[in-house]
């Protein structure tokens, strides 16, 4: 017999379905929600129901925003020369920490078969009309190593090689802190195919 209220267990069986949220943290997340103010409840709820209101794809890049275009292609500042190419918009996010001054685009996921998803459901014309537009001198391919995201980057590159555009992969390899004797052969032998000058 579940003991709890249909109000609370609906509330805790949608935060579980959250990416990292297992049932006793949508337990946890829930009842803390219930010991808080009515205030603190309503602008969360707010800020939950804004973000299908309010957030749109770039014009250009196809990340997200809350404008036309992204501040990152309304930046000056940016080299819009170098494309980088991701599948999220959580991997802009990522590589915005490393200091990178070109700019993006956000393909909206990766080649899967598997999923469902095919070319025509990714960002992939919006990135080729760039490229016959603007002036790119260089399109990095930065789809995570695995097999889709391989997929993904080779797929691309058939398209984009006719073009004459400078075509570069991310580097893969072993992590800082790791240790080789645990490294599989696949990242090992891509960590010396990708060595550099020292």
């Amino acid at each position: 017999m579940n003991v709890i209220p249909k109000s609370i267990q609906d509330l805790i069986d949608e935060l579980a379905k959250l990416p990292g949220v297992g049932p006793k943290t949508a337990q946890r997340l829930t009842f803390y929600l219930l010991r808080g103010s009515e205030d603190n409840l309503e602008r969360l709820g707010r800020a939950v129901l804004n973000l299908k209101k309010e957030i749109k794809y770039c014009s250009v890049c196809c990340n997200f925003t809350d404008e036309i275009i992204c501040r990152v292609c309304e930046d000056q500042n940016r080299d819009n020369s170098i494309i980088c190419v991701v599948s999220e918009p959580l991997d802009v996010v990522a590589f915005e920490k490393t200091g990178f001054r070109g700019v993006y685009h956000v393909l909206g996921g990766i080649i899967s078969p598997v999923e469902g998803v095919g070319p025509d459901d990714l960002f992939i014309k919006e990135l080729l009309a760039r490229l016959k537009n603007d002036n790119i001198s260089e399109v990095i391919l930065a789809t995570n190593p695995n097999l889709e995201g391989e997929t993904t980057a080779l797929y691309l590159q058939r398209l984009i090689q006719p073009l004459g555009i400078q075509i570069t992969r991310i580097a893969r390899g072993l992590p800082v802190g790791g240790d080789l004797e645990y490294a599989d052969e696949v990242t090992l032998t891509r960590s010396i195919e990708g060595r550099r000058d020292y």
